[in-house]
Formats: C-alpha cells, structure tokens, sequence
C-alpha cells in the first residue's frame, strides 16, 4: 500500500513538472525580440526594491530605484546604478530623506531625466505617504557618478510623480504628475528652462465617470497632439488627449485596457509607434486591486488599438510591477521594473524582432500551449 501511494505521489509530481515545462516552454512564444534579460544587482544593503526609472546619457546607462527595510519605512533611500562595460555597479545611495533635525523620511518614486547636452535629472518625492510628500530634485553633471545637492521643488509641485517627463517640440518639458490628497487628479507641471521655473497644467477633468487616476504617461503623436495613459481604480488603464502642446486636455475616459491599479509606462519611438508596458490583469468586481503579474508588453500605432508582443515575467510568484521603459539611440527598447520586491530588474528589446497579435476586446490573445491567467490563478496583491 506505501509502495503504491509512493507511485501515485511520484505520477502526480510527474504531471505537475510537465505541465509547467510545457507552459514555461509555450511563454517562451512570447518573449521573441529579448536580446538581455538580467537583474541590476545579486545582494544588496537592503532587502526591499521598488520602482524603476531608466535612463541613457552620454557616458551610458542609469538606473535608479528606491530600496530599504520596506515601502514607507524612513530608512528607504533612492539607490543608482550605472552601466559600466556591460556591467552594472554596486547600487549607491544617491538621496535619503533625512530632515534638518535628524529624523527620517522615506524617499519614493525616482525619476530620472536626460536633458539634451545637458545634466542628468533626477527628481524623487519625500514624505511619510503619498498624500503628504513633496518634490526634490538633484542634478548630474558626470552621469549620475556624483549628485548637487538637494533642491526642494516650489510649494505644491512635486515633479514627474512615476513616468519620465516627455521633452516638446516648443521646448517645453513636460511633467506627468499627479496626487492622491483629495481624490486622484491628474496634472502636469512644466518647465521651460529643466526645473529652473514651473507651472501647472490641470488637473484633467475626472469625467463623466468620475475616473479616479494617477501616474501617467505621455506618449507624442506630433503637431501638438499628446496623448496620456494612465493607471486607475476603475479596472481600466485610463487616457487622456491634448491638441495644444499639452495646454489643454480632453476629460479622462477608460481605455480598452485593463488596469489592476498598478503602474504602467508608455514611450513614443523614433519611428512614430508606441509601447507600453503593464500589467494585463483584470481584478474582481468587488476590488480594483489585482495581482501584479504578468507583466506585458503592447505595441500601437495610433495610441487606440493595441497589438500583444511580449511577456516579461509570468509567475504564480506575484510583484512584476511599476515598470519603466525607454528607447536608446541604437534604436533598442529597455524595460526596467520591480522583481519581487526583491531585485530589480533589466530587459532590453529589439523591437524589429517583435511578433505582434492584436488584443481583441481586451483580451490579451491565446497561443498554444500558454494558459492565460485567471483571477483564480494569481492572489492579488495588497500594495
């Protein structure tokens, strides 16, 4: 009889192996056009990570990306890495939250920002909680190897609150932002000199729906004609649309994308399309908050219908998530974003490699072999 429960026990174990290689193998249809696939660091001083920015400057790439005890712990700083002959540095500590009296702060959501010819941008938010943080920023002159000293933004403004600022044809920067104070509202705040002077935009009007967003991202269509993507609370990546340098933009309305209110990023290429990268996950009725895998890739010429290319993580270990993308001169696409909350991570892209499958109804499409996630599948995520 032991023998036989033995055997059983080993058939079912047998099963359960060849039904993730199967559907390890079958991902792998989905990942074609990954040229480099790698995490930013193997240890760190720290034990939590969260939210990438990335960005390419003139002595190569910067990573950077918050890290300590926990999300909200005084303790969590903003960490830099840089790409240095194919290898990336020990993560540094490029700014804390440490106040003129000695106490503690955590530091959230780094962005970083390239200006042309120019310095290196990193804008960052200090606070106990989102609804009570406020906007610094520090400026590279070697490529984020050494940083000025903290700047503190004007009252009220808190630079780019996720997603890279978006450089306009009329020389304006543009800042995505957002706050969750009173309801989530969506602005944005722009500079016409990189950070020396600001002014605000918004917020966009909420709807006929009473969308509630923030984090979004600005994707240019040309001629003054921009476009936002953004996560919300309503099961929907939202959008909004301006046709005037981003002076004026349309009321939010819920896009055919699902959102399981977690950040996303978007980034117009050199050749007029546009990528985005999410989680397509669509959380139960009675909770707008779904689990943070898997991370995907969509691709889209004109910001409206959208074409499936990529998965980048798949695991019933959730937390892929805040991810960031951008396209470097060589015309390559890098994604960087959340691992577990452990690490970070780095996937580089070449888009001409790309198969592409059209999302039909929101639906990220079937391919042989893949079991598409459900909501039972994955447990959602609290934060």
């Amino acid at each position: 009889m032991i023998v036989q429960k033995q055997t059983i026990l080993f058939i079912v174990g047998l099963l359960f192996f060849s039904t993730l290689q199967a559907q390890e193998n079958a991902l792998q249809k989905w990942r074609k056009g990954i040229v480099k696939d790698e995490f930013i660091y193997n240890e760190a001083s720290f034990p939590s990570c969260h939210s990438a920015t990335l960005a390419e400057t003139p002595t190569g790439l910067v990573y950077a990306f918050f890290g300590g005890t926990r999300e909200r712990h005084p303790d969590v700083e903003i960490y830099v890495c840089r790409l240095e002959d194919e290898q990336w540095s020990t993560p540094v500590s490029a700014a804390d939250g440490v106040q003129p009296d000695g106490t503690r702060l955590p530091t959230w959501n780094p962005v970083l920002y390239q200006i042309p010819n120019s310095d290196l941008l990193l804008f960052y938010k200090i606070g106990p909680k989102p609804s009570e943080w406020w906007g610094m920023l520090k400026r590279s002159t070697d490529g984020g190897r050494t940083w000025s000293a903290a700047e503190k933004l004007p009252e009220g403004y808190i630079g780019p609150v996720k997603n890279k600022p978006v450089l306009l044809s009329n020389g304006n920067l543009i800042c995505p932002t957002s706050t969750e104070g009173n309801g989530w509202n969506i602005h944005f705040e722009i500079t016409p000199d990189f950070g020396k002077t600001w002014r605000k935009v918004g917020p966009i009007d909420r709807g006929k729906d009473n969308l509630n967003a923030i984090q979004p991202s600005i994707l240019d269509h040309g001629k003054g004609k921009l476009q936002i993507l953004a996560r919300s609370r309503n099961w929907a990546i939202v959008e909004s649309w301006s046709y005037d340098n981003g002076e004026t933009w349309t009321a939010l309305e819920k896009t055919t994308l699902p959102n399981n209110n977690s950040g996303t990023d978007a980034v117009t290429t050199t050749n007029g399309s546009h990528v985005l990268v999410y989680n397509h996950v669509l959380p139960p009725k009675e909770n707008p908050k779904g689990a943070r895998t898997p991370l995907n890739v969509a691709v889209s010429k004109d910001g409206k219908k959208w074409d499936a290319v990529l998965i980048l993580e798949d695991s019933p270990i959730s937390q892929y998530s805040y991810p960031a993308v951008i396209q470097t001169k060589d015309g390559l696409l890098h994604f960087a974003y959340t691992w577990r909350r452990e690490k970070m991570k780095h996937v580089v892209v070449d888009p001409s490699k790309l198969k592409k499958r059209k999302i039909r109804d929101g639906i990220w499409p079937a391919v042989k072999g893949y079991t598409l996630p459900t909501l039972e599948t994955y447990k959602a995520e609290e934060e």
